[in-house]
């Protein structure tokens, strides 16, 4: 053992306070128990356990040492049951591995997915080992529903049930070293259930997830998709048998991981989230990466220049009683961005100015509106641009990174972009862009929407979810960006928004709106990285101290 290694391990072993594997920690960080087990711990190393102490044993464990309790007075050293569990079962075949990459039918998501489908293969060809099974979701079937996952628990439970251990989900941007995923799944016992991916957790109860947990919203554990997320095949199969006795809900699908996590959790009679920190978001070439099995590419995607200025336009949605509130808040942040916008209202005020398109304004949804405006872009009242941005007045949003990320995508296929929900998915339902982080259209998909014919079925209807049906009955997928958020940037887990460059939040709500957009949003202030606490600068010692050569 390397003095630097014995260093290490003799720093595990003073702050652990229980015989436990990796997993039992990260287990119990995961279900909030960790305060809980009457650990012997000064109070710093205290506060470093959920991260420092669970990245170090994991790493410790693939060194082939184990952290032991610092209490047992030379005692029995004997392992866990978890342990003898990770011991008898250490051995998986890459083709025990079913890969799902949460791929989109838009062109643009389908060239990122094939690549990294490509990535995966190489990999395993590398190793030597047969190609394992790698799927895209946009393709398993013609079911709109089967990027909330749910709905397709039974396809690879029937599928992959007999020959498959682990169901392993990837987003597009993630990237994956194949060997480092084996070692880290080959720790969990492949014939019990799992439920792992990297943890989030809400600081306060917020509407996106339904003020879910409102007493200690951050108790309760979801996934980052982003980090990759894994199921084992026992768990799928007992999930499906739930679905086969107790069909799917038709409802909303607003944040798809919280409501996955929710769903698997069962009301406490089911699984909770397992912490697993090889699991990662962070770029791949970052020193903290070193020890993770998955990373992030970059966000947003690179994909050349960006849209020019003037092929943009951009339509807010506002109306008398707001015109002295909030329209001042988007001259005063993002109006400037943009060649050409128009205030679209009830009321024509020439000194904003402000268009009446001759729409009585509604208190719920805003259909009329909304499609008076489509018909709007198509017209010679307003030049002739390539992408029709559509948003309230209260979103914030970043024209220059919006039209960084349009570069990625053709103008000429039928384009609709946003944050995308979802309604009655598991039963025939659809999806649609959620209006307030902003929607935007491609000319060749509003010219196909308004030859269709279809139309709201009232003025105050809610516009983003007739717009979700009338593509769904043409047959065009709305395509989803992460970046787009239909909430304010408090609403959602800190970890989430740490590793994006956001293109809009929503609402004013109990913010100030000005300094949310310059905090998060103004180009010459890109979002600062996570705020590196003494947690993370410690942890990137003790990896530093192990792979120093």
């Amino acid at each position: 053992m390397t003095e630097k290694i014995r260093s290490v391990l003799s720093v595990c072993i003073s702050i652990a306070a229980q015989p436990a594997s990796s997993h039992e920690y990260l287990s119990m960080e995961a279900t909030g128990d960790i305060s809980s087990r009457n650990m012997n711990v000064p109070g710093l190393f205290k506060s470093l356990l959920p991260s420092a102490v669970i990245d170090l044993a994991g790493l410790l464990e693939r060194l082939g040492f184990a952290c032991t309790d610092n209490n047992s007075g030379g005692g029995d050293q004997r392992p866990s049951d978890d342990a003898m569990n990770v011991i008898s079962n250490s051995q998986l075949d890459l083709r025990q591995i079913v890969f799902v990459i949460q791929s989109q039918r838009n062109s643009f998501h389908v060239r990122r997915a094939e690549k990294l489908r490509a990535s995966v293969l190489q990999q395993a060809a590398d190793l030597t080992e047969n190609p394992p099974v790698v799927l895209f979701l946009h393709s398993l079937s013609d079911n709109e529903g089967d990027w909330s996952i749910l709905p397709l628990l039974p396809h690879f439970s029937n599928n992959f049930g007999k020959n498959s251990s682990w169901i392993v989900f990837l987003e597009e941007e993630t990237n994956v070293k194949v060997a480092e995923l084996v070692k880290v799944l080959a720790k969990f016992d492949r014939t019990k259930e799992w439920f792992l991916g990297k943890p989030l957790h809400d600081q306060e109860s917020t509407i996106i997830h339904h003020y879910a947990f409102a007493e200690n919203p951050p108790v309760f554990k979801y996934p980052d998709f982003s980090a990759g997320w894994a199921l084992s095949v026992s768990l799928v199969q007992r999930l499906t048998d739930r679905i086969r006795d107790e069909p799917l809900k038709s409802d909303f699908t607003i944040d798809l991981k919280h409501e996955v996590a929710l769903y698997i959790w069962d009301s406490g009679e089911g699984l909770r989230l397992t912490g697993v920190p090889e699991l990662c978001t962070e770029l791949q070439d970052s020193p903290l990466a070193r020890h993770c099995a998955t990373t992030l590419s970059s966000q947003p995607p690179a994909c050349g220049e960006a849209v020019d200025r003037d092929d943009v336009f951009v339509a807010v949605k506002t109306c008398k009683k707001f015109h002295a509130e909030r329209v001042p808040v988007v001259k005063e942040t993002w109006e400037k961005e943009a060649s050409f916008l128009e205030y679209y209202s009830d009321h024509a005020d020439p000194s904003i100015p402000t268009i009446n398109l001759g729409v009585p304004n509604t208190e719920r949804g805003h259909c009329g509106k909304t499609f008076a405006i489509l018909n709007q872009f198509v017209s010679s009242a307003v030049p002739e641009t390539k992408w029709l941005i559509v948003v309230d007045d209260d979103t914030l949003i970043s024209l220059p990174r919006l039209r960084a990320l349009l570069s990625c995508y053709d103008a000429s296929e039928a384009v609709c972009l946003g944050e995308r929900y979802g309604y009655g998915l598991s039963q025939g339902g659809y999806s649609y862009i959620t209006g307030g982080g902003g929607m935007v259209f491609s000319r060749e998909a509003v010219v196909r929407l308004l030859q269709s014919g279809c139309k709201c079925y009232s003025d105050d209807a809610p516009d983003d979810m007739v717009l979700g049906m009338c593509f769904n009955a043409l047959g065009l997928s709305v395509t989803h960006s992460p970046l787009f958020h239909q909430a304010r940037p408090e609403d959602y887990a800190q970890d989430y928004l740490s590793h994006q460059v956001p293109i809009s939040f929503h609402k004013h709500w109990n913010i100030d709106p000005v300094a949310v957009f310059n905090s998060w949003l103004r180009e010459d202030s890109a979002p600062e990285p996570p705020h590196q606490t003494t947690k993370t600068e410690l942890r990137g010692y003790f990896f530093g101290q192990c792979f120093m050569n």
